[in-house]
């Protein structure tokens, strides 16, 4: 016979599955359940424990306990990259701006005439030709950031180059520091080679670093992950100030800081990346999905000279070298101005769909930067994001809930809009949908 709590668990997975508990119903409390169902305390909590696991329901701290829309693919779409042709993705951000495909029609042209074609057959350098090094080193030379060729390595992406910093510079178990709600790609990666995460609470324009300092005096942490530039979702902007104090933070406690700068190119002025405050003990990583196009794949990392070996190493491991074809490609479109004519253009397109953003949704909560791709729209305490999503997702419209980017203990009930990867003529309807569904459910 099975154990009683197996068929509480049982009978709530059907009674969820069946529609006769619908998505967001609030469960009775675990004291409540504990005496309804004549069960202990600790029973309860189990019951409520697995279920959560089986991604049927959801705990809030301070809230209780809520049937999910189990309707919604796993992670609300954030991790369903292909999308039916008739739905507009709001999930990811892929933007380009037209011309784009002739660029790469010619620079394939001239790559097959120019050159030695042949030496893109064979083997590469792991860290790539110190040649492209060199052009790619001066082209994320800003102010007193001027990394050194031989110190970047050329990696497949800046996901790719994530990758290589936790294989070869992380273990195991290693404890890392993380934003409340950060990059999905780093939680899915952390998860895979079983890193320990834990949450940094936002403050108003970044981290809170006392709340740093204090975990870092109750734990053994190892490093930090942290986007201070342009961050994903919520597009703050780390001041100087307070990038000093991160940095000192780092030195005191000897932490690895791992700076993902994928978005930084959206930001005018901005100040100096994090790697000028702690060099000795910062890798920075970006890439140019986003500035050229997600399907070149091309990404680099700069690191401190003594961490390169063991980098080096992860390259080896993965990928054994970036392609070729595609750095050669980037390095000749950095050399001839490409990228920075599609980096202005795309800055240019940013603001105006952030412009948009705040014309069709005036008056609702919005977090985010006058540059940013993306906008974070916290819901009202008694409203529940996945049933919006849901109801978007009725409506061919597709985007994310706060749970791919969450940390911490408890979820926000929030959307996170990606503005980049659809017509700009066609954003507009999309997001007066989105603030319809937001009242409607602000209304229930």
């Amino acid at each position: 016979m099975k154990a009683r709590y197996k068929q509480l668990v049982d009978r709530f997975a059907v009674q969820i599955r069946t529609g006769e508990l619908p998505p967001g119903t609030r469960l009775p409390t675990h004291r409540c359940l504990a005496g309804q169902e004549h069960i202990s305390l600790a029973t309860a909590t189990r019951v409520y424990r697995e279920l959560e696991a089986m991604g049927l329901v959801s705990g809030e701290t301070g809230r209780g306990t809520f049937v999910r829309e189990i309707a919604l693919p796993p992670g609300h779409g954030i991790d369903q990259l292909a999308v039916a042709s008739d739905v507009l993705d709001l999930n990811f951000n892929y933007p380009a701006v037209s011309g784009q495909g002739e660029l790469l029609r010619e620079a394939l042209k001239r790559t097959a005439v120019e050159g030695n074609i042949e030496a893109h057959l064979r083997y590469q350098p792991h860290g790539g030709r110190i040649t492209e090094r060199e052009v790619f080193a001066a082209h994320f030379t800003q102010g007193a950031f001027r990394p050194m060729a031989e110190n970047l390595l050329l990696v497949n992406g800046a996901q790719h180059g994530l990758t290589i910093t936790v294989m070869g510079l992380l273990k195991p178990g290693d404890v890392v520091a993380v934003d409340a709600l950060t990059y999905p790609g780093f939680k899915a990666l952390a998860a895979l080679y079983h890193l320990e995460l834990v949450a940094i609470p936002a403050a108003q324009d970044g981290p809170d670093l006392a709340a740093l300092h204090q975990l870092c005096q109750q734990r053994r942490i190892r490093a930090v992950y942290t986007m201070p530039t342009m961050h994903n979702p919520l597009g703050w902007v780390m001041n100087s100030p307070s990038r000093k104090t991160l940095a000192a933070i780092a030195r005191a406690h000897d932490l690895l800081l791992i700076e993902d700068a994928a978005y930084a190119w959206l930001v005018r002025r901005a100040p100096p990346p994090l790697a000028c405050f702690a060099p000795e003990r910062t890798v920075y990583v970006s890439g140019f999905s986003k500035n050229v196009a997600t399907g070149l794949r091309v990404g680099a990392v700069i690191c401190p000279p003594e961490l390169r070996p063991a980098l080096e190493r992860a390259i080896r491991a993965t990928t054994w070298n970036a392609p070729s074809l595609m750095t050669s490609l980037v390095s000749h479109w950095i050399e001839e101005g490409t990228v920075g004519d599609l980096e202005k253009r795309k800055r240019e397109d940013a603001r105006l769909r952030q412009r948009m953003l705040r014309e069709t949704l005036a008056g609702l909560p919005c977090v985010t930067h006058p540059d940013s791709y993306f906008a974070w729209l916290p819901l009202s305490e008694e409203s529940r994001a996945d049933r919006v999503v849901k109801q978007l997702m009725d409506n061919n419209i597709s985007l994310s809930t706060a749970e791919p980017f969450c940390t911490a203990a408890s979820t926000p009930q929030a959307l996170r809009v990606a503005l980049g990867s659809v017509a700009i003529d066609t954003l507009r309807g999309a997001l007066l949908t989105i603030r319809e569904a937001i009242e409607y459910e602000a209304s229930r």
